[in-house]
């Protein structure tokens, strides 16, 4: 019995698994990697607005694609005469509300070339 209703739940199955997960076809993607190029940009954003010292900005997901952890490279004139510390607090400041929605994040900080 078990077996039979299996069977006549396969084509439904079939169909609910498409539905749901999508063919993964498309010119920009499956909408999951969507998602995380624009949880990207929109981090890469949101340090601009904070910081518009910026000289150098690299945000990439280093969770696997799940968008739980970020690893952030910065470089700007903002972090002149700032200990690490100091750099790294002002980029969690800027990202507080992205922050909480986060697993984990790396910073790497330097200051950039010349002061103002």
């Amino acid at each position: 019995m078990f077996r039979r209703f299996l069977k006549v739940i396969e084509p439904v199955k079939f169909q609910l698994s498409r539905a749901v997960g999508g063919n993964g076809a498309g010119a920009g993607g499956s909408a999951f990697q969507q998602n995380c190029v624009s949880k990207e940009e929109q981090l890469t954003e949101a340090l601009k607005r904070s910081m518009p010292g910026i000289t150098y900005v690299s945000v990439q997901d280093i969770s696997g694609g799940c968008g739980a952890m970020f690893e952030i490279s910065i470089e700007a004139k903002e972090f002149n005469g700032l200990s690490r510390v100091k750099q790294h607090r002002l980029v969690t400041d800027s990202l507080k509300s992205e922050i909480a929605e986060m697993h984990g994040i790396r910073i790497n900080t330097a200051p950039s070339g010349k002061a103002n």
